[in-house]
């Protein structure tokens, strides 16, 4: 119930305050593209970007959508040249959607936009709270079962 644990108000509270902030740096991001990409439609890309080529219905489930909303979505991202669909070559029924080199760098220059906004953010916080933030946004994200941002060179130097 609602102030049976304060703590967790607490953590929810601060987490939505927090999530405005992303939510304003993510649509600044997409703002900056020459083509035009919803915020959902960039879930899909980041999705596909995280787990490379996937099938249809599997791609719903990671999206938490019914596979003929992740379809439709599919749909517009095929038409705009961020991905491709094809039949699987094990099961035939199954369709399989992959990014294509244009929504591969689509994905790679959002994301390389927004580590460079949530840089200068994070560059401005005390060192100690910005120590324990990065615990508790990655034991957040284990939560919620949210594979972690491999970081490598390329995204370690923007691209």
């Amino acid at each position: 119930m609602p102030g049976d644990r304060p703590d967790v108000d607490d953590l929810v509270t601060a987490l939505l305050t927090a999530s405005r902030v992303l939510v304003g740096v993510s649509a600044r991001s997409l703002a900056h593209l020459d083509e035009s990409v919803t915020v959902t439609q960039f879930r899909v890309l980041v999705v596909l970007r995280g787990h490379g080529e996937t099938r249809l219905n599997l791609l719903a489930e990671r999206l938490g959508v019914s596979p003929s909303t992740a379809l439709r979505t599919v749909d517009r991202l095929i038409a705009a040249d961020l991905v491709t669909r094809r039949e699987n070559d094990q099961d035939r029924r199954e369709v399989v959607i992959h990014l294509t080199d244009r929504g591969v760098r689509v994905v790679d220059e959002v994301t390389a936009q927004r580590r460079s906004a949530i840089r200068t953010i994070a560059e401005s916080m005390p060192r100690p709270e910005a120590k324990q933030l990065v615990k508790a946004l990655t034991a957040f994200a284990a939560a919620a079962d949210e594979p972690a941002v491999a970081l490598d060179a390329a995204t370690m130097w923007g691209w």
